[in-house]
This record gives structure tokens, sequence and C-alpha cells, in this order.
């Protein structure tokens, strides 16, 4: 088991990363005892201090390795989950620095904010949509703190999933208004189409990345809580951001979002 004072390296090591803009190597290959039980337990620990340091709340939370084919990259047979933070919101349609960022990419997500309590063991995907308030389209930035974007799982969870910055639309849709499986999504940068995909990229169906979070949230006493925003995962690869760049998500029934990246 790793000791008290190791994993306080690791969060400090990961909290000071993403503060001064600085990569750092991955944690397994000096500490190999780092699995995804304790990675989950330094992911909490981390927030806590951000919470206390950044004086800000939990949100929400957001899924990765939603995809097979991503998960086959990564060798592993699950999703990954990590913790929205209230400071990490970006409005919709204000352009945004790249200042606060090592080496961001951008992914397409629906958002899902909750109107009552999901609380595991038993959750289903019928569950989750009762559960829901509203769906909109959303974007995730993520950014990676370590070198290259290189890391196994457990690394990347303790790293609170790469999570960043995120931006959800503005207008509201109701959930039963929209078949969230077969519903179509084409993602653009600087105009042209880089991905399109389907809701069911998800794992067949968004809410059931979020029925197999709020399942595994139960074992650590942890529910998701009514008004909370959920990014359900990304519906295609990430691409990286460069000054200047805009990206566009559009989806059959949901609207669409924009995101404009500063020059400097």
């Amino acid at each position: 088991m790793i000791k008290t004072n190791v994993i306080d390296h690791i969060i400090d090591t990961l909290y000071n990363a993403e503060r001064n803009r600085i990569e750092v190597t991955k944690f397994v290959d000096e500490f190999p005892e780092l699995d995804l039980t304790l990675a989950y337990e330094i992911q909490d620990q981390l927030i806590e201090k951000k919470c206390q340091e950044e004086r800000t709340v939990i949100s929400g939370r957001k899924l990765g390795l939603t995809s097979r084919a991503k998960q086959q990259m990564m060798g592993v047979h699950e999703p990954s989950y990590g913790v929205l933070l209230e400071n990490m919101q970006l409005a919709e349609g204000e352009p945004i620095s790249l200042a606060p960022f090592i080496h961001p990419k951008i992914e397409p997500e629906i958002a899902f904010v909750f109107k009552k309590e999901i609380k595991g063991p038993f959750v289903s995907v019928t569950d989750v949509l009762e559960a829901t308030a509203y769906i909109a389209p959303a974007m995730e930035i993520i950014d990676s703190r370590y070198l290259n974007f290189k890391f196994t799982l457990p690394d990347v969870i303790a790293d609170n999933s790469s999570s960043s910055r995120y931006l959800v639309g503005n207008k509201q849709y109701k959930v039963e208004d929209v078949d969230l499986r077969l519903m179509g999504m084409v993602y653009r940068k600087n105009g042209e189409v880089v991905a399109t995909s389907a809701g069911a990229s998800v794992m067949g169906h968004p809410a059931r990345a979020i029925a197999w979070m709020a399942n595994q949230l139960v074992k650590k006493g942890q529910t998701i809580k009514p008004g909370e925003i959920v990014l359900s995962g990304a519906l295609s690869e990430a691409f990286m951001i460069s000054p200047g760049d805009h990206f566009s998500v559009s989806f059959d029934g949901l609207g669409s979002l924009e995101a404009t990246f500063l020059t400097e």
C-alpha cells in the first residue's frame, strides 16, 4: 500500500502541474502499487484540495473512455470518471483564452442536468432518464498534466480524468423529445467536418454510461445529486486546440454549440 506521504506527493505534484502549466511523468513507473481504487482515492483528495484552495464547489461529473475504441487503446474494459467543479465551467459565446492550459484538446459531449438524486447500486438507463431535468449540447476541454498526454489508466484517474474546462449550451431540451441513441452529431473545426457520430457511440446509449458511474460511485458512498451536470462521454476523438481555432458541434434535435479560442 502506498504511504500517506506518497499520496500527498502525487496530489501536490498534480495540483502544482496544473497551476503552473508543467508536464509531469506518469506515476505508475515509480509507484507500481497505484491501482484503480487508490487512483480514485487520490482523485477525491485532489478535488478536496482544489475546492479549498480555489474556493469552488463540485458542479457535477464527467465520463471518460466510454467508447470501445478508446478502451481498447488503453487496454481497459470499462470507462472512467472525473469531477467537474464550478470554476471549470465557461460561458457560451465568450472567447476562450488558452493561457491556463498545457496542451488542451476539445471533444463533443451531451450534458445531462439532474432534478433527482441518482444512487446505485442498481441504476438503469430508465432511472437516469427519469431523473434528468434536461439535456443540452456540450463540449469538454481536456488537458492532461502528463508529458505528451501519455499515461496509464490509474494515472489519468488520479489526474481527475484530464478534466479542465467545459461548456454547456444555454438552451434546454427534454430528454423524452430526443432519441439519444440514434441522434446524429456533426463536429467541425474551423468550418470543416472532423467527426460525425451518434449517441449510441457512448456505450450504446449516453444514459448507460451515467448509470454505470452511479453504480460505481455508491461503493464510495457518493451519488449524483440534484442540480449536478454530468458530461456523458465524448462522441468522437478529442482534437488539439491551437490559438484562433473555432469548434462547433451540432446534434439532431438538440441544437448546436460553438467555442472560439483567442489568438493570444
